[in-house]
């Protein structure tokens, strides 16, 4: 090989070494998100990916490694709402309603994958140790939308229940996928619920 071929050879594979890592990660948050992290073995990735066990295991150690790849990917492509554009809403009603529109909206496009991590967070030890940053989120969330609110006390808890309830995944799919309600009528339901607190 010619020394001037060497360098475009070795841009091609690491090419081709980047898209072969894609295309496990992306079979991973597939898996993931039909079957659940704590269904899926690395076999099954491999073979959703069309490639060798042992490839995954050169690009990924372990289970771990991989979730954490996953995971990165899949919020790349789903981000959660940003808490910071709720902060700058000063009126509280207001905020509470913009922002639970909005992680409705989120929840309506992630429940699949959501669902699954619930369900295998006490399973898996990288859904668990991963899925703590999104319980942060919503912990953050909650004080954000408590921010301006006047109550105190004991009307200030029942209110910090109300707004941590109406955020809560559960909350939004038993009243939007169980019970048929458009998000729009979840959004006023848990708005009545925290102003009724």
């Amino acid at each position: 090989m010619t020394d001037q071929k060497r360098p475009y050879k070795m841009k091609r594979r690491a090419e081709l070494e980047q898209a072969t890592r894609r295309r496990i990660t992306e079979s991973a948050v597939h898996l993931h998100s039909t079957l659940g992290p704590a269904r899926t073995s690395m076999g099954a990735v491999a073979s959703h990916a069309g490639v060798r066990r042992s490839t995954v295991y050169r690009h990924f150690p372990d289970e771990m490694a991989l979730f954490q790849a996953c995971s990165a990917h899949w919020r790349a492509a789903n981000p959660l709402p940003d808490l910071a554009s709720w902060a700058a809403i000063d009126d509280a009603d207001e905020r509470l309603q913009l922002a639970l529109g909005e992680l409705y909206e989120f929840y309506r496009a992630t429940h699949g994958m959501l669902e699954n991590l619930y369900r295998d967070e006490a399973l898996s030890a990288p859904v668990a140790s991963l899925f703590g940053r999104y319980r942060d989120y919503l912990e953050a969330a909650r004080s954000t939308l408590m921010l301006k609110r006047g109550a105190r006390g004991r009307a200030r808890r029942r209110v910090g229940a109300a707004v941590g309830h109406a955020l809560a995944f559960a909350t939004w799919r038993s009243l939007a996928i169980d019970q048929g309600l458009y998000d729009d009528e979840v959004v006023e339901f848990m708005c009545r619920l925290v102003a009724a607190a």
